[in-house]
């Protein structure tokens, strides 16, 4: 995913001059088990221009020939990208919010409308994605626990040479500190307004919260 990614805004900053023909696009799409959506109602549902969603199909197909991904391989793909850490565990909760659907798979569709909000997403659209990564258990609260996980696996995918001298329960004390600003009743848990208003007060908060994007 991390390829698609790239391929996506190496491509979008640097347009080619002429798009490649739109039947042999079309049929492209035919080619795979499972087609995506019509190219015109991806492009109304999402933020990119067709070329873009042409650019990010391809790369999509290279990487998942079938047209879907399955847990596993996305881990797989994305361990590549993170070769001095352990990724596993992050690529798992990544994988959980880009399956809208929740069925253990991910469509070019589903993988295109999370892109979407993550690239193109107003401030208010990338938080509230950022909530659905951490609330693992999908109730519409994050808590203690469920941050505390995020966190720890973002530490472990980025490894030791990135995290060299950290001492003690880093990830918990971190935690610790957000989570005392983000839970504003002392009730135990965040909710979404709670998640998005501390992150918009704090700006170091908002970019802690938005690591993500840096480790897509």
């Amino acid at each position: 995913m991390g390829a698609v990614v790239g391929t996506l805004t190496m491509q979008t900053r640097q347009r080619p001059s002429r798009a490649r023909d739109k039947v042999d696009d079309e049929l492209e799409m035919t080619m795979v088990s499972h087609r995506p959506e019509g190219l015109e109602q991806l492009e109304a549902q999402t933020n990119f221009t067709k070329q873009e969603l042409q650019v990010l199909y391809r790369g999509f197909k290279n990487e998942c020939p079938s047209g879907v991904v399955n847990e596993e391989t996305f881990k797989h793909i994305y361990a590549q990208f993170f070769p001095h850490g352990d990724a596993s565990t992050y690529a798992h909760y990544l994988f959980n919010a880009f399956d809208s659907r929740n069925n253990g798979s991910i469509k070019f569709e589903d993988f295109v409308m999370g892109l979407s909000t993550l690239l193109r997403g107003t401030v208010r659209d990338k938080l509230e994605w950022t909530f659905h990564l951490y609330d693992i258990n999908r109730d519409g609260f994050i808590n203690r626990e469920e941050m505390t996980e995020i966190v720890r696996a973002i530490y472990d995918m980025m490894g030791k040479y990135t995290y060299p001298a950290l001492k003690g329960d880093v990830p918990k004390q971190h935690v610790d500190t957000f989570f005392e600003k983000m839970d504003k009743n002392k009730d135990g848990v965040v909710t979404l307004e709670e998640f998005v208003i501390a992150c918009q007060e704090d700006e170091n908060m908002m970019r802690s919260m938005q690591l993500f994007e840096n480790v897509m």
